[in-house]
């Protein structure tokens, strides 16, 4: 029997539009739509505008060879997406990159906590482990993560010096970020060879995982050869196999506590350790390189007036509170709104998937649809936290959004963390474990740009992974804190 996923009031219920088309060429029709001939972004809206609806069936890729179904009920708005969300209803077993799931020589032959449902026992366990591995380095926060960020605005200033007139931030981001997830989930800090290669080699291990899910982005004329590559068959692990090693040593010899503490817990010491490889390197590094970027993308091309107003807020705060804190942090508003409208209008992770348990009945804002037990959903993100029956100017960055009390009810439809906003991770659902770590390192992102700084200007181009931003100016502040 189908079970409604609202309490809100019945509305017609209608087939769900779309289809499939016919094996196997339905599915390469919908992948190169998707990828080549429309594109991401518009494959999605060309469909709703064709269906007249925010729900509806799709192919999502990779398709063949490398999934055997690629069938999908697509969510495109924010009242049908947290359906996704509710485990009771829709299981998450093998399904965090979608309808195929990469080898398992990327995660030491096991299953990381990542693909586990809740209903498995070890899910639960793993997810314990981490919350409480978090917690207890709650301390080490905000101090870790300033001594990485001076580290950076001193690279990101020799770099626009050398240049004089651009200077790349990723790249820069990602030595940061490695390094303070090192510190962080390790005991120790890496020494200066990993320091450097370890970005790198978390990178090709990434992309050889999530090859199947993106572009490359070269010219249309060698879409089929792209194709070919990336879409046709998975990448093989080999090529990263000694990447993957060397990191995994890395943090096996360096992560002694958190390795004992899963002793305890019943954990074997090498599964502990691929789960917090997998942690570092595919929800922390993997996280920040897109996180970082994007926040410094849309308050960069904010504009000077959100910088002032930004600046003014976090020296006149840090100043009466007589440093960075977390008391400091929440007295915020304006730079707690900044970081969520980011984590709104363009989220780290844009895919969710989910399978069903059972019939449901989901609704979006005008209709009911019936989703059968077995089907697979997916939610794309970016369009559910922009849904325009919810956000005004939804397409906007707006650096206030969430400031007040009314913006602060919004919340509750920011879903970055594979939950919402003003949920908490635990150990029952697939919240992102560092949930509130990831807001608290973006506003320190941000602080700590305004106690250097009074503005900057920054020039964005789109990456398979995120935003590429690169600094044009930055102006020194003339009141530093």
């Amino acid at each position: 029997m189908a079970t409604p996923s609202s309490s809100s009031p019945e509305l017609p219920l209608k087939p769900i539009p779309g289809g499939y088309g016919f094996p196997f060429l339905g599915p390469i029709k919908d992948r190169y739509d998707y990828f080549y001939f429309q594109g991401r972004d518009e494959f999605f809206r060309s469909r709703i505008t064709k269906y007249n609806s925010t729900v509806f069936r799709a192919n999502m890729p990779p398709g063949p060879f490398i999934s055997s179904d690629s069938r999908v009920v697509v969510l495109l708005d924010a009242l049908s997406f947290p359906i996704l969300f509710d485990t009771a209803k829709v299981e998450k077993r093998n399904i965090l990159d979608g309808t195929y799931m990469p080898s398992l020589s990327f995660t030491g032959n096991i299953r990381t906590c990542a693909y586990l449902d809740p209903s498995e026992t070890e899910h639960s366990v793993l997810k314990r482990l981490f919350l409480s591995f978090l917690a207890s380095r709650h301390d080490r926060f905000i101090p870790l993560f300033r001594s990485s960020l001076s580290e950076m605005f001193v690279k990101l200033e020799d770099k626009l010096s050398e240049k004089k007139k651009i200077a790349d931030f990723n790249s820069i981001s990602d030595s940061m970020s490695f390094d303070y997830v090192f510190r962080l989930l390790s005991d120790g800090t890496p020494d200066s060879k990993l320091a450097a290669e370890g970005p790198g080699m978390f990178d090709l291990w990434l992309v050889f995982q999530l090859a199947p899910l993106a572009s490359i982005g070269l010219p249309k004329i060698f879409s089929v050869f792209e194709d070919l590559v990336i879409h046709t068959i998975p990448l093989p692990f080999f090529p990263v196999k000694s990447g993957y090693r060397k990191l995994y040593e890395a943090f096996y010899s360096s992560s002694g506590s958190f390795l004992d503490e899963a002793e305890k817990q019943g954990i074997d010491r090498e599964k502990a350790c691929h789960n917090l490889v997998f942690l570092a390197g595919f929800n922390a590094y993997g996280g920040m390189k897109v996180l970082f970027p994007t926040l410094l993308k849309w308050v960069g091309t904010a504009g000077e007036d959100l910088h002032r107003k930004l600046a003014e807020e976090v020296r006149t705060t840090v100043k009466e509170e007589g440093g960075l804190t977390f008391s400091a942090l929440e007295k915020m508003s304006l730079l707690k709104s900044v970081v969520y409208e980011a984590l709104r209008i363009e989220p780290p992770v844009p895919f969710q998937y989910g399978k069903a348990k059972e019939d449901i009945v989901i609704q979006s804002h005008d209709s009911s649809f019936k989703i059968k037990k077995g089907e697979t959903i997916f939610g794309y993100q970016p369009f559910a936290t922009k849904d325009p029956k919810i956000f005004k100017d939804s397409e906007k960055f707006v650096g206030d959004r969430f400031v007040g009390e009314e913006g602060e009810k919004l919340l509750k439809y920011v879903y970055w963390s594979n939950e919402r906003e003003t949920v908490e991770p635990t150990a029952e659902n697939k919240q992102c474990p560092g949930k509130n770590l990831v807001v608290l390192i973006g506003r320190i992102m941000v602080v700590e740009f305004f106690l250097r700084y009074d503005t900057f200007t920054v020039e964005v181009a789109d990456l398979p992974l995120g935003p590429a931003v690169k600094f044009k100016s930055l102006t020194r502040a003339t009141d530093m804190v």
